[in-house]
């Protein structure tokens, strides 16, 4: 049961975090499609949503160009020539091994020649295996090198005997997700037909933002890592979607839904979604002749002047409805702001079986504009390729039949066992290996054993919280399954220090929640306390608070560890319970309550957003930028924040009076406890420094 609350409380938070930034993304893409062009806050967030800006030949050559920059005499990390060989991958991983970084001029070459290889690759490879090969496939490693070195060192680096398929999520949460993609594009340019990569979710630079990946590049280069940044951005979307493996096998990071083709995703422009949060929009540009065209043209069809060569993409009219009715939508909820007709309005009802819905139609194309070709794609074509690599990279499997939106993630949908049967007879395959699931053995049997859910980070959520785990596929194509522990510490703890250490972790987080809910909960608590008192039962204090937590945990069992504070008869005084956790850093006691518990709540989001108006990425952003940023989020939450209460906040941060706010000082400045959670560190936006993060590595009491 211990065990069984603490994984619950993990993946709650890790959920609601999905789902948060889910939901910003879609409120910032909601005020850029109506707020004025000019309005400050369309300023502050319009480059996020240029994803395809740098379109061109001359362009990405200047982006990919690393000639200019010269690696110093005094460098000693790995040196790289092109070709790659053998010997230089495998050096790559001593040195990474041994805390060595690779110089920014060859990150810049390994990207370059990645990306003209992932530009051949087509939407769903397609390998097999003979007597001689096994394939070992990885799940979500997260940017944990420890896992990736030992699975390197229980299985054998890939080479033409030992093939790899890597299933997504490469990167975030952990503190080495740079080192990890450069280990695995090393080795896929020197064995382009045995190493196989998918990409997953957090293959998108919107989730980057939130989940530690942009800081740590940003961290780790200086003064090359925008340009980094933004050429991954661009491999990503050309990373394959799946892998089948002897036309039996289908492996991809997410999963399935009713409505999955396979044929479809094999068709469609995988480069277009470079995030695949938001359908690709249609802007127009201006060309040299005068002619309007798309600016997400390829890079070829506009250095060839095959101006009349395009590529549709979904397109957002203005939304119907009130800016306030967005707050708490997910991402699918987004889909209504297609305007439809009132017959398309009625046909769509009744075809509706879940909140997949975007029947709507495309803006008139311009007299001027030079006519579609014979490939274009209609609208009907371009909803469904969105809804396909959606719930490709956000779905999770469920136990009962159906598919319904995966409200928990806010992307996706959840899928049953009647859909996989459905899904496997009609494409001929007869198992699914999916990876997206923290599972706390590294994998997961369900749907009568055809669904497989990998996962490869081990300690993901703290030490001992899983086991990490990698499958072995042969000509039989049963899969043979090999778990293990990245952390030698938890080999030598019992099972119950084991648990007994996941929990106090976790709980640590669960005070948190609770304290950044300290609004809600004592309005519950009043609703109970009828007569004043400041005192409440455990069955009113467990009920108040599931009520507003909304968590499903057993909150009785809980209350022992949550809240000591109680009268000799078993009351539980609630005021004094939030008395308990101690806040460290800033003194707040001038600042606005209200204020300061929005920043408690939604902390990733305000950081969030930090990082989005930062657009020099130097860390600081100034006093106005700051007011906007709070101005912005205040929109977001439908709450009135005055200029009085966010000037005092800038002026306890801006202690030295230059004006500007360091991010990082802000949100250290703000932190509930004293030391961060694994949860939290390299899990989340708050990544410390590299000098940080290697002592809490080596301290076994943190």
């Amino acid at each position: 049961m211990r065990r069984r609350y603490t994984w619950h409380i993990f993946q709650s938070i890790e959920y609601s975090g999905e789902q948060a930034q889910i939901k910003l993304y879609n409120f910032l893409g909601y005020l850029m499609d109506n707020f004025t062009p000019a309005s400050n806050e369309r300023n502050l967030i319009s480059h996020i949503f240029r994803e395809n800006e740098v379109c061109r030949d001359a362009e990405w050559e200047r982006h990919f160009c690393y000639r200019n920059i010269e690696v110093p005499e005094i460098y000693s990390g790995p040196h790289l020539t092109f070709p790659l060989t053998v010997e230089q991958a495998v050096g790559l991983v001593e040195a990474f091994r041994n805390k060595r970084q690779l110089h920014s001029r060859y990150v810049l070459q390994l990207l370059l020649e990645t990306w003209k290889r992932m530009r051949m690759l087509p939407n769903i490879n397609r390998i097999s295996t003979c007597q001689s090969k096994e394939i070992t496939i990885c799940g979500d490693l997260h940017g944990q090198m420890e896992d990736l070195l030992l699975i390197f060192y229980k299985n054998g680096m890939p080479s033409l005997e030992k093939p790899y398929l890597f299933n997504g999520d490469f990167v975030d949460r952990g503190k080495d997700s740079i080192e990890i993609l450069i280990i695995l594009f090393a080795f896929l340019l020197v064995y382009p037909s045995d190493v196989y990569l998918n990409r997953g979710n957090h293959e998108d630079h919107i989730v980057n933002l939130r989940y530690g990946f942009t800081k740590e590049v940003l961290t780790k280069y200086k003064m090359h890592g925008k340009r980094i940044l933004k050429l991954l951005q661009k491999i990503f979307s050309w990373l394959p979607l799946a892998t089948v493996i002897d036309q039996r096998v289908l492996v991809l990071h997410g999963g399935i839904s009713d409505v999955t083709d396979l044929g479809l995703l094999a068709r469609l422009d995988r480069h277009n979604y470079v995030s695949a949060l938001r359908p690709p929009k249609r802007r127009r540009i201006q060309a040299s002749t005068g002619t309007s065209i798309d600016s997400d043209v390829d890079e070829e069809i506009w250095s060839q002047n095959k101006l009349f060569q395009r590529r549709t993409s979904l397109t957002f009219p203005k939304p119907i409805g009130t800016r306030d009715s967005f707050h708490n939508r997910s991402l699918q909820d987004f889909s209504n702001r297609i305007k439809l007709s009132v017959e398309d309005e009625l046909d769509s009802q009744r075809r509706k079986q879940s909140i997949y819905n975007w029947s709507g139609t495309e803006k008139e194309v311009q007299a001027r504009s030079p006519p579609q070709s014979s490939d274009s794609l209609n609208n009907d074509t371009l909803n469904d390729e969105w809804k396909q690599i959606l719930d490709l990279l956000w779905s999770d499997p469920m136990t009962q039949d159906g598919c319904v939106p995966n409200e928990v993630r806010g992307g996706g949908c959840y899928w049953g066992p009647d859909v996989t049967e459905d899904f496997l007879n009609r494409h001929n395959l007869q198992l699914i290996i999916r990876s997206h699931e923290c599972k706390q053995e590294g994998y997961e049997f369900c749907h009568n054993r055809k669904v497989l859910t990998l996962f490869s980070a081990s300690n993901y959520y703290d030490v001992g919280s899983n086991r990490g785990a990698y499958v072995k596929l042969g000509p039989d194509l049963v899969p043979y399954v090999v778990q293990y522990q990245a952390s030698s510490m938890t080999r030598e703890l019992s099972v119950r220090q084991s648990v007994g250490r996941t929990e106090r972790s976790a709980l640590k987080v669960l005070r948190e929640q609770l304290f950044a809910h300290k609004s809600d909960l004592i309005g519950a608590f009043k609703k109970l306390d009828r007569n004043s008192t400041g005192l409440v039962s455990v069955n009113e204090w467990a009920s108040a608070v599931e009520s507003v937590m909304h968590l499903g945990l057993p909150w009785r069992m809980l209350r022992s560890q949550l809240a000591t504070v109680r009268t000799s008869d078993g009351m539980i005084n609630y005021h004094d319970w939030f008395n308990e956790i101690a806040i460290s850093g800033t003194n707040t006691d001038h600042i606005d309550q209200s204020l300061l518990e929005t920043l408690y709540r939604h902390r990733s989001t305000l950081e969030t957003i930090f990082r989005i108006v930062d657009t020099d990425n130097s860390g600081f952003i100034s006093i106005e930028d700051f007011r906007q940023t709070w101005k912005l989020l205040s929109v977001y939450l439908k709450m009135e924040i005055t200029d009085e209460a966010i000037s005092d906040l800038a002026i306890t941060i801006d202690s030295n009076q230059d004006g500007s706010i360091d991010i990082d000082e802000f949100m250290e400045a703000f932190r509930l406890t004293d030391k961060k959670s694994r949860l939290e560190r390299g899990r989340s936006m708050f990544m410390g420094t590299a000098n940080d993060l290697t002592k809490l590595d080596v301290d076994p009491n943190i």
